[in-house]
């Protein structure tokens, strides 16, 4: 693995910022990526919202299940890859990778995938209009979901994920509360007009209160140092929720890390990600670690380095990872590898790395792509791995 010194970190970063300066405006007349998404999503960001309105917020305590070995408030899952032994079908599940075991308890992860489709898109909405209606009701979500003590959920992930006759929770469950980062981004734009003070100062303990759970504890820890898109989910997800509650150390640390060991361990020279073209599902998985990868950068802008555009000595950056899954966004039938084992026809969907990576790489096609794509697919499996799904939040 490739260890970056501070002098050359430093080199890089100067490398990086001459670059930029000398780019000469994109050729958008002007357009900041705001007015790009504003421009393209009122319409669908708006009768969203209008459709989310009515609905009341529901949260995990509605739902029990006898084969969780927890209480009412914590979250539960089972993991989508495994199944029963046909050898022993009372003993240990046995995994089989890709392929999701649809008689698995999945309610309290639809409940929370509701939460990340309603609330951000109710919060776009009180962006564009200021119509107090909308914040509201996001404020109610989070209130339901973050403070009430009947509703409310416990934060920690100890029961995600966990495999029968093996694990009660496992590390790779926490991917599941990526469903919490735009709900995080979204809750960051709200005021007194969807939350008391002390609701939202509650809010932001909940999230403090699970940040460190998750840098603390061991399933956290083990999960940070995965090799692959699990590590970068557990990165936004950190970035995300530091973002929140005002923790910029562990945004600086996430910072340095993304330099020296996500890129480093993760990305091809060619810009792939490697370890996801071995997996049974490499099409969904190189984009979904790229929008991920994507998000995070554009979650770590505001100070220091602005990793949208930073690259390695030897180029590897956003910018490359862009480069190589563009081609394929744009012709799946163009795909080198092999074809996943499930929901191959369900994708590409509109990639907000694309978005991403279009504003900070200079490369107006990947937006004119982005604005062609699907944003709101209606498949499950495709919707569990797509988080960012209001842009307008982002940019």
């Amino acid at each position: 693995m490739m260890t970056l010194n501070r002098r050359e970190f430093c080199a890089g970063v100067a490398m990086a910022t001459m670059v930029v300066r000398t780019r000469s405006a994109w050729a958008t007349g002007g357009s900041t990526g705001y007015q790009i998404v504003a421009q393209a999503d009122r319409s669908r960001v708006l009768q969203a919202a209008q459709q989310y309105l009515p609905m009341e917020p529901v949260t995990i305590t509605a739902f029990h299940t006898p084969k969780s070995p927890g209480g009412p408030h914590d979250f539960f899952s089972q993991a989508d890859y495994f199944w029963p032994n046909p050898k022993n079908p009372d003993g240990p599940y046995i995994n089989r990778d890709g392929q999701s075991n649809p008689e698995n308890f999945n309610d309290h992860r639809k409940v929370m995938i509701d939460l990340s489709v309603r609330m951000p898109a109710l919060t776009a909405a009180w962006l564009l209009t200021k119509d107090h209606r909308y914040a509201k009701r996001s404020g109610d979500h989070l209130r339901s979901w973050f403070v009430t003590p009947e509703t409310r959920m416990n934060p920690n992930l100890e029961f995600s994920q966990g495999v029968h006759g093996v694990s009660t929770g496992r590390n790779y469950g926490i991917i599941d509360t990526l469903h919490l980062v735009e709900v995080a981004r979204a809750a960051s734009f709200l005021g007194p007009e969807a939350l008391s003070t002390d609701d939202l100062q509650s809010v932001k303990r909940w999230f403090r209160e699970y940040l460190s759970w998750m840098k603390d504890s061991e399933k956290g820890k083990q999960e940070r140092a995965t090799l692959n898109n699990h590590a970068t989910c557990w990165a936004l997800q950190a970035s995300e929720f530091a973002r929140l509650v005002g923790d910029e150390g562990t945004r600086d640390e996430i910072r340095l890390w993304f330099t020296e060991k996500l890129l480093t361990d993760q990305l091809g020279m060619d810009g792939s990600f490697p370890k996801e073209l071995v997996r049974t599902k490499p099409y969904s998985y190189s984009i979904f670690n790229f929008d991920v990868m994507a998000g995070l950068a554009q979650s770590l802008k505001g100070s220091g380095t602005d990793l949208t555009i930073f690259a390695l000595p030897d180029g590897r950056g956003l910018c490359k990872a862009a480069e190589f899954l563009y081609p394929f966004l744009k012709d799946k039938d163009k795909w080198p590898y092999a074809k996943d084992v499930e929901h191959f026809n369900a994708l590409p969907v509109r990639s907000p790395g694309l978005l991403f990576s279009g504003l900070a790489c200079n490369r107006t096609e990947y937006i004119a792509l982005w604005k062609t794509l699907n944003p709101d697919p209606t498949d499950k499996e495709i919707i569990r791995n797509y988080p960012i799904r209001q842009p307008l939040l982002w940019v």
